[in-house]
């Protein structure tokens, strides 16, 4: 069964990425210019379109760790002859608006998920759980690569630490075995194999 996406699975991701960004742009600020080449009255007049610059930054930064993660789920049960869906969770992404809104300083919400139906063994659901944590520790040994042997254009540089720091994050968090998170079904899988 071949991986594809229908359309509401690209709504999903656009809306998804539309309020990841939202809700962290003023976490994840794209970094100012303040070289040799600064310009104190161009920078004041620049200031108006901050705003959407660290919403695209920070949707930039955050959103392909998220959907990646979540194409790992999608890629992994299809090739193991699952149906598989990317969700936007509107719910938790409704929660994570309201605490940036409240200004609460801690945001913690689930922005996606894939819905997976079939038949599957415990050693495949461990599998298909995993597959979203091991994009993320992929991604970030990428970003690590890229910062200590790359040839980095200074405008993407921090963009790839915080691609480094998301994705080491996600990989660890998700690991957790605290019911409902992947480590969990990780784990789950993993003793209901060999035990």
């Amino acid at each position: 069964m071949p991986f594809t996406l229908t359309l509401m699975e690209i709504v999903d991701i656009l809306i998804m990425t539309a309020v990841v960004g939202f809700i962290f742009k003023d976490i994840f600020r794209k970094p100012k210019s303040t070289g040799a080449d600064y310009d104190p009255i161009a920078h004041y007049k620049q200031k108006a379109k901050s705003g959407f610059e660290d919403f695209k930054f920070a949707a930039m930064v955050t959103a392909p760790a998220i959907i990646l993660h979540e194409f790992g789920h999608k890629i992994v049960a299809v090739a193991y002859g699952m149906d598989a869906t990317f969700h936007a969770a509107y719910t938790w992404l409704g929660i994570g608006v309201l605490l940036k809104v409240l200004g609460t300083g801690l945001i913690f919400f689930v922005p996606a998920f894939v819905s997976i139906s079939g038949d599957m063994t415990p050693l495949t659901h461990s599998a298909i759980a995993f597959a979203g944590p091991a994009v993320n520790l992929l991604l970030f040994f990428g970003a690590w690569a890229l910062q200590k042997y790359g040839q980095l254009d200074k405008k993407w540089y921090a963009a790839v630490v915080l691609t480094k720091r998301i994705n080491l994050f996600l990989f660890i968090f998700n690991m957790l075995p605290i019911p409902m998170f992947d480590g969990f079904k990780v784990y789950q899988g993993l003793l209901a194999t060999f035990l």
